[in-house]
């Protein structure tokens, strides 16, 4: 089972070309599946074979699951990493069929995006004032997050050659490595500017910066876990009393741009989702906006 794991996992990186989140996350699903399925069948994992996993084990490893208390979000994830383990075994011959299409995806409570409002957003960029190069580059980051609309993992791949500044262009790399331009606006092309002339070569001085856009105080790439420590420290202090986490932004963005009159499409493709099902959630966090206001607006609410 091992050796079919690496061939599935070689897979994903080469054919499919999913992120290192994806194929990570799948290659640990899988091994910690194969513990579960060694007790259940009472083998050593390295004698198990893929025709010892039938619907009844998988059904059995569903419940398992459950027991465990185990979100439904991560659940479905881990069904979906056996479900497309067999369909690649099937398709490569090791077995007849994929005993996981008949085990079904757990129904997911629909939860919202949470966004902050746009006076919100304005002090959370315009909190980092030190004249230091850290806070030139926070300053620079917040600006492009919130006026691009990138994911954590998009804002930390940026290179210097992917920034247009004369024509307010990101060239960003998606998911599946599936290349956009996306726009941004003169407070995000001023704060890099400033970044770029004052505070990275200030971080690149100290360490091995490469072509990255963002630096750390080490002076290399900036990493995801850094973009969630500059967010939370920059939300405290601009006294904003929630949780907010970097992906707040991505999600104001997008509102912010539909309450503004942004066709659902052109959002779509700023944000780079595969399907519109996925950008339509923000209509109903407009809707839910829009009653919130109401709410506390009207006097007979």
């Amino acid at each position: 089972m091992y050796s079919h794991i690496d061939s599935f996992v070689n897979y994903l990186q080469v054919e499919k070309n999913a992120s290192a989140h994806t194929f990570k996350n799948y290659q640990n699903d899988l091994w910690q599946g194969l513990e579960f399925f060694a007790r259940l069948l009472n083998k050593e994992e390295t004698n198990l074979q893929p025709f010892d996993i039938d619907h009844a084990a998988a059904r059995a490893y569903l419940a398992g699951l459950r027991s465990q208390g185990l979100a439904r979000a991560t659940i479905n994830r881990k069904l979906a990493a056996w479900r497309s383990f067999f369909r690649f075994l099937s398709r490569e011959g090791v077995v007849p069929d994929n005993p996981w299409t008949r085990v079904s995806h757990l129904r997911l409570q629909k939860r919202l995006p949470s966004f902050l409002f746009e006076d919100d957003c304005r002090l959370l960029v315009e909190a980092p004032r030190e004249l230091s190069a850290l806070a030139w580059r926070d300053r620079a980051l917040l600006e492009t997050f919130y006026a691009a609309g990138v994911r954590v993992s998009e804002l930390v791949g940026l290179n210097l050659d992917d920034v247009d500044l004369a024509a307010r262009f990101l060239r960003v790399l998606g998911k599946g490595k599936k290349e956009r331009m996306v726009p941004f606006g003169v407070p995000a092309k001023d704060a890099l500017q400033n970044y770029l002339s004052k505070g990275r070569p200030v971080l690149a001085g100290r360490g091995n910066p490469g072509p990255a856009l963002f630096l750390n105080c080490f002076g290399s790439r900036l990493s995801a876990r850094g973009v969630y420590k500059i967010v939370a420290k920059y939300i405290q202090r601009s006294g904003l009393e929630r949780r907010v986490s970097p992906h707040t932004l991505r999600h104001s963005f997008a509102t912010h741009l539909l309450d503004r009159g942004a066709d659902i499409r052109s959002v779509q493709e700023l944000l780079g989702h595969a399907r519109l099902s996925t950008t339509q959630v923000y209509t109903h966090v407009t809707t839910e906006r829009l009653k919130q206001v109401y709410r506390k607006s009207h006097p007979r609410a």
